[in-house]
């Protein structure tokens, strides 16, 4: 007989996720990697048998738990939120990564589930990620007893508008490697084998991440994600630096082994300075003047549609860190909003920093999101899954 396990599936951003409970999961790693791998139906590049969507902006996962216990001089959690990035053509799950925009549809969730009582006009809900062991907090807007469904807030990437929700990301710097610039320095010249020496800005909040000038990887900063994945010659010499400056983190131990240690990240970003492009996916051009910089992301070997969430505000950061190659490249404007031009649009960011013991500490950095409930039911896994 089938195995009925409960889930919801929910839209964050410009992502999608399948919500389990923890308690539905068995306790033995190996066989929560079965269960959850046979729910999404990988490895299958259609994931035809599952619920996952053949793509890696669809093929994520949400694991809700319980609150952890109260912590010394901190308000208490409402709930725990692990993330996955279910692989597709592998029986694997990665579990170093955060995404962004399915953390907005946490804070959707909890509220929705009983997890924290709906306060008007804005809930603040406190989920403890257990991939970085950092707060995330969400600030979902509420009418009524109930999460706001409609709004004018535009998600570029996303169909339609919603209302807006806020994550505050600051308390995740240094979430992966200690430090939010995990060398201490703005700057890396480091070695890439076959190609040789290249800058790099490695910047840790959010998600871990390598920053490189568009120009030295003979990019313009500004092409499709068609464009950059049909030239395997330079995705090949992306996953080759982001090995690099992964090696460089701590993050893995070998380079080389980049696409198999540690595939989601440290996601790689490849900014250049403010320029007018063409946005193949909304059939218009984004001008030069609504950006602060551009910026295009390599994403599990892929060039991301859109921009992740977690990416957002690394990059928003990174931008008010003198020195760093995003610093160098990002226009200069009063007050904390940053704007990203990515493959869909622009993105936006609130950024505030300051120095604290010598050490550059972030006071906020968000990102606004929109989400939404799609579907709550019972997935059935086959017999034999586990065994």
């Amino acid at each position: 007989m089938a195995q009925a396990v409960d889930c919801v599936i929910m839209r964050g951003g410009t992502s999608k996720a399948v919500f389990l409970r923890e308690e539905d999961l068995p306790a033995d790693a190996d066989s929560r990697r079965k269960l959850i791998l046979r729910i999404y139906g990988s490895p299958d590049r259609r994931q035809i048998d599952g619920l996952g969507g053949a793509d890696p902006l669809t093929s994520k996962l949400a694991v809700i738990g319980p609150p952890p216990p109260p912590q010394s001089g901190r308000p208490p959690f409402h709930l725990t939120y692990t993330f996955g990035q279910v692989e597709i053509n592998t029986p694997e799950i990665d579990w170093r990564s955060l995404c962004g925009n399915i953390t907005s549809a946490v804070g959707l969730y909890a509220i929705e589930e009983g997890f924290v009582p709906a306060t008007a006009p804005i809930t603040y809900v406190r989920i403890y990620n257990t991939n970085l062991k950092r707060l995330l907090t969400v600030e979902v807007p509420v009418e009524s007893g109930k999460p706001v469904e409609t709004g004018s807030f535009v998600v570029p990437g996303v169909p339609g508008s919603g209302a807006r929700i806020s994550i505050d990301f600051s308390d995740t710097a240094g979430g992966a490697t200690g430090r939010l610039l995990p060398t201490g320095k703005p700057i890396d010249r480091l070695t890439v084998p076959g190609f040789g020496e290249i800058d790099m800005s490695l910047v840790d909040i959010g998600n871990a991440h390598v920053f490189v000038r568009a120009r030295d990887v003979g990019m313009k900063g500004t092409e499709t994600a068609s464009e950059i994945d049909a030239n395997p010659d330079l995705l090949d010499l992306l996953e080759r630096i982001r090995g690099v400056g992964a090696a460089k983190m701590g993050m893995i131990p070998e380079a080389a082994r980049s696409r198999q240690e540690s595939p989601a990240t440290p996601i790689l970003g490849v900014v250049g300075p403010p320029a007018d492009y063409y946005n193949d996916i909304a059939g218009s051009t984004v001008s030069a003047d609504e950006v602060d910089l551009v910026s295009r992301l390599q994403f599990m070997q892929q060039t991301h549609k859109t921009y992740a969430g977690t990416s957002t505000v690394c990059t928003g950061v990174a931008s008010r860190i003198p020195g760093t190659i995003v610093n160098e490249c990002a226009r200069r404007r009063e007050g904390p909003l940053v704007r990203i031009g990515h493959p869909a649009g622009v993105i936006e960011t609130e950024t505030a920093l300051r120095t604290e013991g010598g050490e550059i500490a972030v006071e906020r950095a968000t990102l606004g999101r929109t989400a939404r409930r799609i579907l709550k039911g019972t997935v059935f896994v086959p017999e034999g899954t586990l065994g």
